[in-house]
């Protein structure tokens, strides 16, 4: 076929959602979607696709048994079979394109619906081996947005663990001392990396697994996503950022808060205070039908009302530069989006973050960060973390 022909039947099929099947390879350990439609962790990609109604799944022999007990599909089928019956039928080459072409024309399947994340080289395969392909190009599961009761109560079970992390650094932080302008706890000065340990050990009794978790100080903090590392110092902002996944359910948590150990400079103070107001400002417009790019501008302007402002300094972005909140659920930054590209309104049922944050080389960075659930009237914080600043 002409390839401008073909791109333009690719476009039809897209538009008109003329697919005779909706079809995910995907390892559901990484890849969300492929999580969403199966409830069934695996490391390694795997088959799921979705026909007249039913879902399926094609394993090899090392998951087919797990996934019958565990996967919520319709079917399991054994790659292996499918494998047997094409070396009797004499085929040369025998791949993943090739078992799923001669299962599709078993079931009439001729055209499939990918996600945009679908591998490149197994669409090409597929469309040389005649299926026609069409690629997503929204979200292939857009009810994902709107978080079930179910849902939401996986998402504040990783909450508790986000929040028992949070404890476990600030105990460790309130009993170090102070010695020449650096903390120790013990005889060893307190580092990023000993109050990520402490983290992660208290995440991982509730189940969760707290990866790149942020304990930041002093001039680390200018960097919102900077990890952290070396020694902690006295007088200066923490930024704890803790976003642990749920090992069971896949769904994440998500807390910041920023604390400083001694005493605090007058203008860490009122870069606290100022984020603190901008995050209540935020979170008095959170309700359905409000537009996410409408709640961030107004904190990006109260920002500027108490001096505080954004912009290029030195060299590098300073102020106000990041998004106010972001959604999650399978991924720990999905839609909707609290930031100048969120153009859609907040609907009831949405998981979102509010976390404004103010960064000034030289002084250091401070963040807030609480998680709620969206609802036609207002919202439900599903953090119960306090907020102090002086530890």
């Amino acid at each position: 076929m002409d390839d401008a022909i073909e791109e333009r039947c690719m476009s039809t099929l897209h538009s008109r959602s003329q697919a005779d099947a909706r079809l995910i390879v995907a390892a559901s350990e990484h890849d969300p979607n492929m999580l969403y439609a199966t409830h069934f962790f695996a490391p390694d990609p795997f088959v799921y696709f979705q026909y007249r109604g039913k879902t399926y799944l094609v394993m090899n022999d090392l998951e087919y048994d797990r996934a019958r007990r565990q996967a919520r599909v319709d079917h399991v089928l054994a790659l292996a079979a499918l494998e047997t019956e094409l070396k009797e039928q004499r085929c040369r080459s025998i791949d993943t394109a090739t078992a799923l072409r001669y299962l599709f024309r078993k079931k009439k399947i001729r055209s499939v619906l990918v996600p945009s994340n679908f591998p490149v080289g197994l669409a090409d395969r597929l469309r040389r081996l005649g299926m026609r392909v069409a690629v997503s190009a929204e979200n292939f599961f857009p009810e994902r947005e709107i978080k079930s009761p179910d849902e939401i109560r996986e998402i504040s079970r990783a909450q508790r663990a986000a929040e028992a992390g949070m404890e476990a650094a600030a105990t460790v932080i309130r009993e170090s001392r102070i010695v020449r302008g650096w903390l120790y706890h013990g005889s060893a000065k307190l580092t990023s990396e000993m109050v990520r340990e402490r983290i992660v050990a208290a995440t991982m009794r509730h189940g969760c697994l707290a990866s790149h978790t942020i304990v930041a100080c002093g001039e680390q903090t200018c960097d919102p996503h900077e990890e952290g590392h070396g020694p902690l110092r006295a007088h200066q902002p923490i930024i704890l950022d803790i976003f642990p996944r749920s090992q069971s359910s896949g769904y994440w948590g998500d807390i910041t808060r920023t604390v400083v150990k001694g005493k605090a400079s007058e203008f860490i103070k009122a870069m606290y205070g100022a984020t603190l107001a901008g995050q209540s400002l935020a979170l008095r417009q959170v309700r359905a039908g409000v537009l996410g790019g409408a709640i961030h501008q107004s904190v990006l302007d109260e920002f500027q009302r108490r001096g505080f402002q954004t912009g290029v300094l030195g060299g590098r972005r300073q102020g106000f530069f990041h998004g106010t909140g972001h959604g999650v659920g399978l991924e720990i930054h999905e839609l909707p989006r609290l930031s100048p590209r969120g153009s859609a309104p907040l609907r009831a049922g949405h998981v979102v973050t509010v976390e404004p944050g103010l960064y000034y080389s030289g002084t250091g960075g401070v963040r807030i960060e609480d998680l709620m659930v969206v609802s036609e009237a207002g919202f439900r914080n599903l953090t119960r973390f306090p907020k102090f600043l002086e530890i």
